[in-house]
């Protein structure tokens, strides 16, 4: 169900760091006419430690609706806290999602006892399919192959987004989970080498700015059109630098205001993009726009 080139969409705010619902809107009809294979709402790229549940509310049910099951929508219901995840995916599913993304329980650093216990709580609550997501650089926490492979056991849980750019983590995961889970790569510049070993799909920062060129790439791999497929990422490469100036989502909001999509608003405790970046992010527009910066649709 989860596959192929998924955004993890950011959250359109104006300068007052207030919602911008017409932003979203504009937002998602992009990735709707781009190709774009799935959208994660409310993710750690769309701020979520900043939402409160009533915007965690609208921002779900917003995207719901205008995507009318054309496509996946997840929402991102980890926290630290089980109760607090349980509450928040019985929500989700409340709301239409078709599946949660679920970030390991980050600052109480639980052992790998405690996640298999985390995840089945979880599982043995939900209605909808849930997704693992690893990111061991934001949460201190590394869920290991061996605990994602006894939690593949759960019917409830059917994928990880694997956030480590480390390609035998990911041969791994495939070889100890089998087909009863779906690995998703969670690193843009390393999806590519993700999808040679074996990944089904990315969850991408980079998808927010040039979601066709992620479907194609995905759509050129999935077919075995490698040259092709190393043709895109090529491209990219020079994005994927920018996006990496500061903390995400800082970059990759500064780029889709440059572009036009959405205000420059961003929540504290981040802050837009620092000065000292701008015109390098000039410059990076403007060699990106030599390889289509606006052409999304091309492959």
């Amino acid at each position: 169900m989860f596959h192929g080139s998924m955004v993890a969409l950011v959250t359109p705010m104006d300068e007052h760091g207030q919602i911008d619902f017409s932003a979203l809107q504009r937002l998602v009809d992009f990735h709707l006419k781009s190709g774009t294979d799935g959208i994660i709402v409310a993710g750690t790229t769309g701020e979520s430690p900043t939402l409160s549940e009533s915007e965690f509310k609208q921002l779900l049910s917003s995207v719901v609706e205008q995507v009318d099951a054309h496509i996946p929508v997840l929402a991102g219901t980890g926290s630290a806290s089980t109760a607090s995840t349980i509450t928040r995916t019985r929500l989700a599913s409340e709301l239409g999602a078709d599946g949660a993304l679920v970030v390991t329980p980050y600052y109480n650093r639980p052992m790998q006892s405690g996640l298999i216990a985390h995840f089945n709580v979880l599982a043995d609550a939900s209605t909808i399919p849930l997704v693992i997501y690893n990111v061991p650089g934001r949460t201190s926490v590394d869920i290991l192959p061996a605990t994602v492979a006894e939690l593949a056991k759960r019917d409830e849980i059917v994928a990880i987004k694997e956030a480590l750019p480390d390609m035998a983590r990911i041969r791994q995961l495939i070889s100890l989970c089998g087909p009863s889970l779906t690995v998703l790569s969670g690193d843009d510049p390393s999806c590519l080498e993700a999808f040679r070993n074996g990944a089904k799909g990315v969850v991408s920062v980079a998808a927010n700015v040039v979601p066709g060129q992620f479907h194609a790439m995905y759509d050129h791999a999935r077919n075995n059109n490698w040259q092709k497929a190393v043709e895109i990422d090529d491209r990219l490469r020079h994005l994927y630098g920018m996006l990496a100036f500061e903390t995400n989502p800082i970059p990759v909001k500064w780029a889709l205001y440059k572009m036009a999509l959405i205000d420059k608003g961003i929540r504290l405790p981040l802050l837009p993009l620092s000065k000292k970046y701008h015109e390098k992010f000039e410059q990076g527009m403007k060699q990106m726009a030599r390889h289509e910066w606006t052409g999304i649709n091309k492959t």
